[in-house]
């Protein structure tokens, strides 16, 4: 038998093979708390023999009896008593059944009797008067009053006391005797005891120790029933003790204290909102990894179940907006317990959408306004009158190492940010120094994904491809998305580093094979029919000394639609931005400017076509600072 303070010392583990022991169903799904009261429920319902046969050992308690007087010549007024008697006031036998009350006395008090046998062993002293009520033409019997009797209920004895007014140990004591015995008052308190024996009580007892007046003001002569008689009676009587309960709970001590636990718990269930990327593994399930942490593993993971997954259509990349739950024992992450929003839809809506190999690809047909914002410089709006970006477009920034690309990337971030707040914004930065991450995170209003230089190649290649599966998720549900990536070169670097050796190798030391999934990344970026957009502005390293780099950018110079070009000469000369405005252009930008404008840009480029590309940026700031707008500097161009 295990009592409730051992099983809470016990670990899971074992409370689990009690349980298992005790044949208690569906013990694996039960908690520590829950266990422990199961056991404890099965023990009381299933005692062992043990216990039965220890209950059976328990000596049977004596019932009460009543007193037989002994009468001689010799003992009147004297207490005289059996060895297995209770101790009484015998004076002088009564023939008399009737009850005679003195008019002075008070009624008697009923108390609740309950049918519980006195323990043998317990003394009793009886220090307060029993007052009587006589009931004339009523044939029942007046009953002791048993309120300062010890009454055992279950394992327990309650000494009962009796509702009255304190009263001096001088007084003296009235107590009462069975048919045909009389009431005497003794100065001393009588000890009422079933162990006294006939020795301790025989006639040679000195009077001193018992005495009795003779003078009598009342006498009472009462029948003391019998248990049988007392047992109709119980619930018709009340207790009349201010701190006694007036109902018995019998349910077991540890009912009380599981109620009380489960008050005190908290259900966090559905409390807590959280965000995330799922990320899918082979065996159907998923986790939510958190931006915070760069799509990687983290103590932030949410687990998403496999019916989860089936049942809205979930793929790798959706940003699933739910409630979660605390982890229960044995589980290591918060799982996902309602899908509230889905890409930012309703779940409903994304069940059914087009997968994005799916989609329809067009030409950019919506500019992006890099100017008007209040941190606009003269390179947005060089880039946003020569080299406009469009929704969809796939643009080059082909630079020398030195040369600014990447304050111009910050600058293209911030222009959108402010000007186009419906977009969803990312910047990616692979293989880039630590303190450029933090700078860009903490002057761009976007969401930065970074893996810096000292990181594996497995890492760059992971937040790369969930990264892309974000964001084509994002244009499947309709959203137009912008990726700044820095750098194409280094990506293709770590794939790489990554792929397989095929066996083979073009110059440089690329694999053929390692070349397919950064173009793959690159080539995503494309305006949607009837839907979203997935913008891809990135960064391509040339003139670095690494047969590897320029082969990379030749596997890349064709696919794109838009190529700006830095010059490291302007660079060197301190002047900014150092775009090579000849060679910059966008393929059908005549589907994003308007038509004078577009007729302007190409005077304006003739014109530039027969200079350098330090004097074409030197002739351009010159008449650029004078006025505020592009349009403005159009119209200025007949002057």
């Amino acid at each position: 038998m295990y009592d409730i303070i051992e099983l809470n010392n016990k670990l899971v583990n074992e409370l689990k093979d009690i349980a298992k022991e005790l044949n208690i169903p569906k013990y694996d799904t039960f908690k520590k708390q829950e266990l422990v009261y199961k056991i404890l429920d099965h023990q009381a319902l299933n005692p062992t023999p043990e216990d039965l046969e220890k209950e059976k050992k328990i000596p049977r308690q004596r019932k009460r009896e009543v007193v037989k007087p002994i009468h001689s010549q010799e003992s009147k007024g004297k207490v005289i008593v059996a060895s297995s008697e209770k101790m009484v006031i015998a004076p002088k036998p009564i023939e008399k059944s009737n009850v005679s009350i003195n008019k002075d006395t008070k009624p008697l008090q009923t108390t609740k009797k309950i049918h519980k046998p006195i323990q043998p062993n317990a003394p009793i002293i009886q220090k307060k008067p029993i007052n009587t009520t006589a009931n004339e033409g009523n044939e029942k019997p007046t009953l002791i009053d048993k309120s300062n009797f010890p009454i055992k209920t279950g394992n327990q004895v309650k000494h009962i006391p009796h509702k009255q007014n304190p009263i001096k140990p001088n007084n003296p004591i009235k107590t009462l005797a069975s048919k045909s015995l009389e009431l005497e008052e003794t100065a001393n308190p009588l000890i009422l005891d079933d162990d006294l024996t006939r020795e301790s009580l025989s006639p040679e007892m000195p009077e001193s120790e018992v005495t009795i007046e003779k003078e009598i003001n009342e006498i009472v002569s009462v029948e003391v029933p019998t248990e049988k008689e007392v047992v109709p009676e119980v619930k018709k009587i009340p207790l009349q003790h201010d701190n006694q309960r007036k109902e018995v709970n019998f349910k077991p001590k540890f009912n009380n204290e599981r109620a009380k636990i489960n008050e005190t718990i908290v259900e966090f269930d559905g409390a807590v909102v959280s965000e995330g990327v799922l990320e899918m593994m082979p065996d159907g399930y998923g986790f939510l990894r958190s931006s915070d942490y760069n799509y990687l593993n983290s103590p932030d993971d949410i687990y998403v179940s496999q019916s989860q997954i089936k049942l809205f259509g979930l793929k790798t990349g959706d940003t699933v907006r739910g409630s979660v739950r605390p982890p229960k024992e044995g589980e290591k992450y918060f799982p996902l317990i309602k899908v509230e929003l889905i890409n930012g839809r309703d779940p409903a809506e994304v069940r059914d959408r087009v997968p994005f190999d799916f989609l329809t690809p067009l030409f950019p047909l919506h500019k992006f306004k890099l100017t008007g914002h209040p941190s606009a410089t003269m390179s947005s709006r060089i880039i946003d009158m020569f080299t406009p970006i469009g929704k969809g477009q796939r643009g080059l920034i082909v630079a020398q190492p030195k040369t600014g690309k990447t304050v111009l990337l910050k600058e293209i971030a911030n222009a959108i940010a402010f000007n186009h707040p419906e977009v969803y914004l990312i910047i990616l930065l692979i293989d880039e120094r630590p303190e450029e991450v933090t700078d860009m995170a903490r002057s761009v209003k976007a969401e930065v994904i970074a893996s810096t230089f000292d990181e594996p190649a497995e890492r760059h290649v992971k937040i790369a491809n969930i990264v892309l599966e974000k964001s084509k998720r994002m244009v499947e549900s309709g959203h137009d998305v912008v990726i700044l990536l820095d750098s194409i070169t280094r990506l293709a670097r770590a794939y790489n580093t990554v792929a397989p050796a095929s066996g083979k190798v073009l110059s440089g030391g690329v694999d053929s094979n390692a070349l397919h999934k950064p173009k793959r990344f690159f080539g995503a970026a494309r305006q949607i029919e009837n839907g979203g957009s997935l913008t891809i502005i990135s960064t391509a390293l040339i003139d670095t000394g690494s047969k590897m780099d320029e082969v990379i950018f030749e596997e890349f110079k064709g696919t794109g639609n838009m190529e700006l070009q830095l010059d490291r000469k302007l660079t060197n000369k301190r002047i900014f931005p150092s775009i090579d405005i000849v060679a910059s252009g966008t393929r059908r930008d005549d589907l994003l400017l308007d038509k004078e404008a577009l007729q302007r840009i190409w005077i304006l480029r003739n014109h530039l076509a027969d200079m350098t590309p330090i004097e074409a940026m030197e002739f351009l700031k010159e008449r650029i600072k004078f006025t505020e707008t592009n349009e403005e500097f159009l119209l200025s161009m007949n002057s």
